[in-house]
């Protein structure tokens, strides 16, 4: 199987493209800026929401399903959240089509069908989801509503990307409602926590947990913190984000609760989400020239086996072998694809599943029975040893885990490799623009001074991070004082 794929190194993005679409992850569809993520691209989301899922649910979480459409007005009610979406908005105005009179066999709008009030499609469910708590909150004792949704958002990008910016995406929502600031607040910080643990610990991706400045946090949030990864470009991925919501969407839709001293008060929410831009995300941080590369705890396929032969007998011995193989790793819980196709050749199957990014391949010959052997590559290294019948199990168990381990270890290092610490615009613009990356530098506070650094250099301040110690400085840009570092970097 001829691979031919692009380099990183000759065109990040073409790279990007072509491996998304070449190792069956996903593919552009018939609607414009909408994609069809194949089945190979949906079983490793099934895997990343399962393990999503899980923790949504140890934290006291239960799933519900909202409404895709909301009524104008609701999505109106709070006026940030509103004019922040108002530009990305799809809209139902008909509900009708009829035939054509001036073209036969075509159709068109019924201007007898015009909605009495224009619907909204989703591009985020804040609105309708308060419009519903407040049927749902009278008493103390309603509270806390913590509640998540997996659902099909739709954005009407311009310029849209598989799986990083599509018109339409898959993602969970979260929508709590809490009787206390602290309760909230405490929620907000937990579940940007939840995050963490999925990303670095099941992606295997690093990310830096901070809060986004007033000009970058989500519309209609108070505070909205955040974990950003860096990509093997250099740029920046917004990997997860959970907002402190205050008491505007309360305000906004009226969503009152009777204290225990009986005073009545407004509620406050939180909001939290992550979507499939978490697969680009999985994409851009492991892979490299010769296709995917996936962490174990995340491959539909941890292990397969191939067969190398030259007769039917030969074949079934084998087979024989690797039916064995199967019921003793499916006991550890490692899934196993045994690739009997007689359709392809040996050197075809390992350049297909090199591709999609299998963690471990075990070839199995004639040669390999009499000698009680196998081959053992490992996608992460393109790496072969030779291991005997007696350790398989445990040596490729323990290989996973070495596999899981070693691509964090990996982007943990490229990350530390590209974040520099710069003390002038000068070295602001340079570091940019030659080596990438994170750069941690001062920032006097202003929006103004923020956006003319992402005006000059297309750069943002992607956090303030929870870990940066204070420290006195100045501002790169204004010469102004500045107390602390915040994270700048060119962004997806």
């Amino acid at each position: 199987m001829s691979k031919n794929i692009t380099t990183r190194a000759e065109d990040y993005s073409k790279w990007y493209n072509e491996l998304v679409v070449k190792a069956d992850l996903a593919e552009n569809s018939g609607v414009r800026g909408c994609m069809v993520i194949k089945p190979y691209g949906y079983a490793i989301w099934e895997k990343l929401q399962g393990e999503l899922d899980r923790r949504f649910k140890e934290t006291g979480h239960s799933n519900a399903y909202f409404p895709l459409f909301v009524p104008k007005s609701l999505f109106e009610a709070e006026e940030k959240n509103a004019e922040g979406f108002a530009k990305e908005c799809a809209i139902v105005t008909h509900y009708r089509l009829k035939n054509d009179p001036d073209n036969p066999g075509k159709l068109m709008v019924d201007p007898d069908a015009k909605l009495e009030e224009e619907l909204i499609v989703r591009p985020t469910s804040e609105a309708i989801i308060w419009s519903t708590y407040k049927g749902w909150i009278q008493s103390y004792r309603d509270l806390p509503i913590l509640i998540n949704q997996w659902a099909n958002v739709v954005r009407w990008e311009m310029r849209t990307r598989l799986f990083l910016r599509t018109a339409e995406f898959l993602w969970q929502e979260g929508h709590t409602a809490h009787a206390t600031k602290e309760e909230a607040i405490a929620e907000t910080k937990q579940m940007q926590d939840v995050y963490v643990d999925v990303v670095e610990n099941i992606m295997g991706i690093p990310v830096i947990k901070g809060y986004k400045t007033e000009t970058e946090r989500f519309a209609g949030a108070d505070d909205t913190y955040t974990i950003e990864a860096l990509m093997q470009d250099g740029k920046a991925l917004q990997a997860g984000t959970s907002h402190f919501l205050g008491q505007n969407f309360a305000k906004a839709f009226d969503v009152k609760f009777t204290n225990k001293e009986g005073k009545q008060e407004y509620v406050w929410a939180t909001s939290w989400g992550v979507s499939t831009r978490l697969m680009g995300a999985l994409i851009m941080t492991h892979s490299d020239d010769n296709g995917l590369v996936l962490p174990p705890k995340l491959a539909p396929i941890q292990v397969v086996i191939v067969p190398i032969y030259k007769n039917e007998e030969q074949l079934q011995q084998i087979g024989d072998k690797a039916d064995e193989l199967i019921a003793e790793f499916k006991k550890k819980g490692i899934s196993v694809k045994y690739d009997d196709r007689d359709t392809q050749k040996p050197g075809f199957k390992f350049a297909e599943w090199e591709l999609k990014g299998v963690p471990v391949r075990i070839a199995i010959g004639p040669k390999d029975l009499e000698n009680g052997t196998f081959e053992v590559a490992r996608r992460d290294l393109l790496s072969k040893e030779i291991v005997s019948n007696d350790v398989i199990i445990n040596h490729v168990e323990n290989l996973l885990n070495d596999i899981q381990d070693n691509l964090f270890t990996k982007a943990i290092n490229h990350r530390a490799e590209h974040t520099t610490e710069v003390n002038s615009f000068e070295e602001f613009k340079q570091v940019l623009e030659t080596k990438g990356g994170f750069l941690l530098a001062h920032w006097d506070g202003t929006p103004e001074t923020e956006e003319k650094i992402k005006d000059l250099t297309k750069a943002t301040i992607r956090c303030i991070p929870m870990d940066q110690p204070d420290e006195g400085g100045v501002c790169v840009l204004t010469g102004k004082p500045s107390t602390k570092r915040v994270l700048f970097a060119k962004a997806y």
